[in-house]
């Protein structure tokens, strides 16, 4: 490649490659996140108050009532949206861990229950299951010997 060739190509990325804004993206996600985690609040705020659930009942219903609405956003085609305004503050929720289950689920399932939904469904959130647990098992085994040593 010659120098005009390598100049031109250059030309071209810079021209195509976006341009983000980084405190734009951290106001989006720090409203979005808030946003969700706002929800949440209510959510468990109503459990106690309105419905005299314990601390730990009412927290329990908020992650099933977040993860739900979450499920059926993805589905309405809602979700994705929120996420690609908001990035990382709807991605780091349990709506986002929810959202990476439900999604390949849904776009997969024209191709049957098997190949489909049950060989695509964990294809974005396998690798954090995986890796959360392995890492919880060497954090446990690590804390075991401190344990056994201390």
């Amino acid at each position: 490649m010659n120098k005009q060739d390598q100049k031109a190509y250059e030309q071209y990325v810079k021209q195509k490659t976006p341009v983000h804004n980084l405190w734009a993206n951290m106001a989006k996600a720090f409203v979005t996140g808030g946003s969700i985690c706002l929800l949440g609040e209510i959510i468990q705020t109503i459990g106690k108050e309105e419905y005299g659930l314990s601390k730990d009942m009412a927290g329990n219903w908020t992650s099933l009532l977040l993860v739900l609405i979450s499920v059926l956003l993805t589905g309405t085609g809602i979700y994705p949206k929120i996420a690609k305004w908001g990035g990382a503050g709807a991605l780091v929720p349990i709506t986002g861990f929810a959202n990476s289950v439900s999604a390949p689920a849904i776009e997969y399932k024209k191709e049957g229950q098997v190949m489909g939904i049950g060989c695509k469904i964990f294809t974005i959130a396998g690798p954090v299951i995986l890796y959360g647990i392995f890492t919880s098992w060497v954090l446990g085994l690590i804390y075991w010997l401190w344990k056994l040593v201390v």
